[in-house]
């Protein structure tokens, strides 16, 4: 599969989501604008003070979790695919009056567009899956890295991409064999939204993530299995704590999110 092919399909994709997800509760962008952290305790506690510490943020959608890094006096700077979304962010950080500065391109394609190394690099919730090879993204996080920088990542537990959308069954492979190509309609943000998309995601397992980073540089300094996630954005979720939600018919019985704490080796 072409690169061309899989980024044009997924940036269309991201493009149609992202005017549905800024009127969606599901952002509440009136209470964003307020002052509201889009940030949760997970990434919260594993990203530590930031003030005055440069972070790069990558797919980051429309911008909240970069703004919200701005806010706790970062220097943030964030990237994503999707042209409407960075130039939405961009409008939404003026709102806020904060500094930031907003990349479109795939993430890939990076290296052409910046030449800096940050202090953090981090990246969260739903992002890895649109990405085909895991070591090329390792080595981009490393590159953008200082020596000893670190990366917090947070993300939805590969467990939970092999079933399907109603949790009835196990669907898909837990490994990385092929892309998953599909079309749906509605959005985790809107379930009714009148858009209809074509797809291309990959699966990723826990071996995978590991080894691309340590083959690349890293040390793993701490991995985190979570049987709840912070975000209502399953069918079947259920409410079971402040911003906790679970399946209904596993309940507590598996991972939903996984985070990851890992250090750029000096000589990386």
């Amino acid at each position: 599969m072409a690169d061309i092919n899989y980024i044009e399909i997924n940036k269309q994709s991201w493009n149609k989501k992202t005017e549905v997800h800024l009127a969606s509760d599901f952002y509440d962008l009136d209470g964003f604008l307020k002052g509201n952290t889009s940030l949760n305790d997970i990434e919260l506690k594993l990203l530590g003070n930031v003030k005055d510490k440069s972070i790069l943020h990558l797919q980051c959608h429309f911008g909240q979790d970069t703004i919200s890094l701005a806010r706790l006096g970062a220097n943030a700077t964030g990237v994503d695919l999707s042209d409407n979304a960075i130039n939405k962010a961009q409008e939404l950080a003026q709102k806020c009056s904060v500094n930031t500065n907003f990349i479109c391109c795939n993430i890939y394609d990076l290296p052409k567009h910046l030449n800096q190394q940050f202090d953090i690099v981090y990246t969260s919730y739903g992002t890895i899956g649109w990405l085909p090879d895991l070591d090329k993204w390792a080595n981009l996080v490393s590159r953008f890295l200082k020596p000893n920088g670190k990366f917090v990542f947070v993300e939805f537990h590969p467990v939970v991409w092999m079933y399907d959308n109603n949790f009835t069954k196990v669907e898909y492979s837990y490994f990385n064999v092929a892309p998953i190509i599909e079309t749906e309609t509605g959005t985790y943000a809107d379930r009714e939204a009148p858009i209809i998309d074509k797809t291309i995601t990959w699966n990723h397992p826990t071996s995978e993530v590991l080894n691309s980073l340590i083959n690349n540089g890293f040390e793993i300094n701490s991995f985190d299995e979570y049987n709840y996630s912070p975000y209502n954005c399953f069918r079947g979720a259920v409410k079971v704590g402040e911003k906790k939600y679970q399946v209904a018919a596993f309940n507590d019985k598996i991972p939903l999110v996984f985070s990851l704490v890992a250090t750029k080796k000096a000589t990386a």
